[in-house]
């Protein structure tokens, strides 16, 4: 994206069906650990995908992009990430989902940042760092056209937009009650993705009032079909049915954990919409699935 506008203009809900899902942690797979760059690349081969990403601090003050509050599940590493400073950090090696060892470090967010300009939207979760922390983040790096923040809640998205209204975010907009409350905060609905659940809504009303005003949606699959899927070497008819439902539904974006299949299974044969076309302009080539 060119700017935050532009970015703003991506996601602004329009009727067209979006080609583009949301990589959770970035997609991991064997040989490709979670929250790591060279996975990051590998998920862009296969389609438009999102990048969301965790931010961890360490002992000596800086932010590397790791899941965990401990290091033990997906790298060679032992104990808190807060205990250890970056310098100890970058001799450990990351696991894949198998946990095997792979070749790769732990990344700072400032490598993410720089190796995602011009090609890759950031999508950042709090974990242990905070929304104003990340808003400077996002400044440091001049990132307000290709990151944004996860900030849940209404009072945490309203801290977001004072701080930065150009700053787009993620917001867990689960019922009609919270789309209440965050019509009165003052936040422009333009700055927000609504996030409605990993047990995604069935509330059609809901999803038709949040597009009223322009806003696309996004629901999780990692924890239920996802894992599904997983067991699969292929996708039945069933499990496809349920992915696809989820998009008739009135739901725009899919976050997984499984990008790579995804994608092509929902988008290979999607024209990208006119009002979308200036954004997403080279179309991914199909690759081999991991």
């Amino acid at each position: 994206m060119g700017s935050p506008k532009e970015l703003r203009k991506l996601f602004r809900y329009t009727g067209d069906r979006l080609p583009i899902v949301s990589a959770h942690r970035g997609g991991a797979g064997p040989g490709l650990p979670e929250n790591c760059i060279a996975t990051f690349a590998e998920t862009l081969k296969h389609g438009y995908a999102m990048l969301e990403i965790d931010p961890r601090v360490t002992r000596d003050g800086q932010v590397v992009v790791l899941h965990d509050a401990t290091l033990d599940r997906t790298t060679t590493g032992h104990g808190p990430i807060k205990e250890q400073t970056l310098a100890e950090l970058k001799t450990l090696r990351l696991k894949d989902i198998n946990g095997d060892v792979t070749d790769h470090q732990i990344p700072t967010l400032s490598e993410v940042f720089e190796w995602a300009k011009g090609k890759a939207i950031l999508v950042i979760d709090g974990k242990d760092v905070s929304i104003a922390d990340r808003v400077r983040q996002i400044e440091k790096h001049d990132a307000e056209s290709y990151a944004m923040l996860i900030a849940g809640g209404v009072k945490a998205a309203k801290e977001c937009y004072e701080l930065n209204p150009d700053i787009m975010m993620e917001v867990f907009v689960p019922d009609r009650q919270r789309l209440d409350a965050f019509e009165a905060s003052g936040v422009r609905w333009s700055n927000v993705i609504a996030f409605v659940g990993h047990e995604p809504t069935k509330d059609r009303e809901l999803l038709r009032r949040l597009h009223q005003r322009g806003v696309s949606t996004i629901a999780g699959t990692s924890r239920n079909l996802d894992r599904d899927l997983a067991r699969q070497p292929g996708v039945d008819e069933d499990l496809e049915s349920k992915y696809r439902e989820l998009l008739d539904r009135g739901i725009d974006l899919i976050e997984t954990d499984l990008p790579r299949r995804i994608w092509p299974l929902l988008y290979q044969d999607v024209d990208i919409p006119e009002s979308k076309r200036v954004f997403l302009n080279r179309r991914p080539k199909p690759q081999q699935q991991n």
